[in-house]
């Protein structure tokens, strides 16, 4: 691939669909090889519009508005990085020839819908997953619960993104409120929701999949090694690498990353999350795009995965090589405000072999991800604990 240097005539420009956290360092890894960036979100001032060259903002999900800002910009290259996204202007503009979609428009159409992805993953690719159905009323709901998927259950919108609208009920007494919740907590209210069972598993994990170009030219799959994370209401809490598994379980992983990546193609990082239990592996979501709990790999690996997700975009060489073990931990606001400072950096940044990302985010919100703490250490278990602790010494607070 040729790359222009930006703002010129021959520039390679990139649009960001999403401008948080995961796109703040995509675009910082895009302007080291001189692409011109131009981030789009529905807020003003998000993240990656204080890094990139140009921002937007519009409502994602109306498609008359995204096409109008890829016709006035004329990217190369369109990188989505959440999912509540017109994807019918996505596969418009793919089809015309007009950008490139990362990895794909039909993969963002797919993992934006649990029920498009899990169908795929399920019924095409027969993979191993939880209990399922999909429900367009509480009768439906509850009908589909007594009649398979039983308590304790998980009830989630089948569009989200970090845990909103979702539910884990234990009890039919609980099962409306949660049927409710998921109804207006969901990024696009599809109509549907869906009902999973409560799988027992040892732990969790996420797999970085890389699918580049290789050497000799053809596509290629690559792993990092596995990341375990813990997870409040669906939310990423902490995540460290690599996760201790069975060489069994590992190389049933990497088999069902391959599967879904392959089947739903172009290039670019994928996050896909796991579930684990001794030797046994079950599909949970896929991410087309760096992860939130990946953000460890800025302190572990020789590329994090906003540098392989790029270099993969690019066409350049990658390496998934792990060079530390390490943690991280959310920093999360416990204050609404729209002028506030944070404390306490001194302190965690003088922990060992630690590392602090302020966001920039515009506005605290309660239990809002401000914030990641990075650490490296000997052990895993030590680089959790010091993790932790660094992300406790910061404080945020409201004028």
């Amino acid at each position: 691939m040729k790359l222009g240097s930006a703002l010129t005539n021959n520039s390679t420009k990139a649009m960001l669909l999403g401008s948080g956290e995961l796109g703040k360092e995509i675009a910082i890894c895009l302007q080291r090889y001189g692409v011109e960036v131009i981030a789009v979100d529905r807020y003003p001032n998000a993240p990656a519009h204080q890094v990139a060259h140009r921002s937007h903002v519009i409502t994602m999900t109306d498609a008359e508005e995204l096409r109008k800002i890829i016709d006035l910009e004329q990217p190369d290259i369109i990188i989505p990085e959440i999912e509540a996204i017109a994807t019918e202007a996505l596969l418009a503009v793919e089809s015309e020839g007009l950008a490139r979609v990362i990895p794909t428009a039909r993969a963002i159409q797919l993992t934006m819908n649990r029920e498009g992805i899990r169908t795929l993953v399920a019924e095409t690719l027969q993979i191993p997953t939880s209990k399922y159905a999909f429900a367009q009323s509480f009768g439906q709901l509850k009908a589909a619960v007594d009649n398979g998927i039983g308590y304790p259950c998980f009830v989630k919108p089948t569009m989200s993104s970090s845990g909103k609208g979702q539910t884990m009920v234990k009890t039919p007494e609980q099962l409306e409120e949660a049927w409710n919740y998921a109804k207006v907590s969901g990024r696009v209210d599809t109509g549907k929701v869906i009902v999973e069972s409560k799988i027992d598993f040892d732990f969790e994990i996420t797999l970085l999949t890389v699918r580049a170009v290789g050497i000799d030219g053809n596509i290629q799959t690559y792993f990092c090694e596995p990341i375990g994370h813990i997870q409040e209401n669906g939310d990423y809490r902490q995540s460290w690498q690599p996760q201790a598994m069975t060489e069994v379980a590992l190389q049933t992983a990497q088999n069902i990353a391959h599967k879904v990546t392959d089947a739903l193609g172009g290039v670019g990082l994928f996050g896909v999350e796991l579930f684990v239990k001794g030797d046994d592996v079950w599909f949970c979501e896929v991410s087309p795009r760096p992860h939130d709990t990946g953000m460890v790999t800025m302190a572990t690996q020789k590329q994090s995965e906003f540098e392989l997700h790029v270099r993969a975009i690019l066409g350049l060489p990658v390496d998934t090589s792990l060079q530390k073990q390490g943690a991280s931990a959310v920093i999360l606001s416990d204050i609404k405000a729209q002028d506030f400072f944070y404390t306490g950096l001194n302190k965690a940044l003088a922990l060992p072999d630690s590392e602090i990302r302020l966001f920039g985010k515009p506005e605290a919100l309660v239990n809002r991800r401000m914030g990641v703490a990075l650490v490296s250490a000997e052990t895993v278990d030590e680089a959790k604990n010091r993790a932790a602790q660094a992300a406790k010494l910061v404080s945020i607070h409201s004028e």
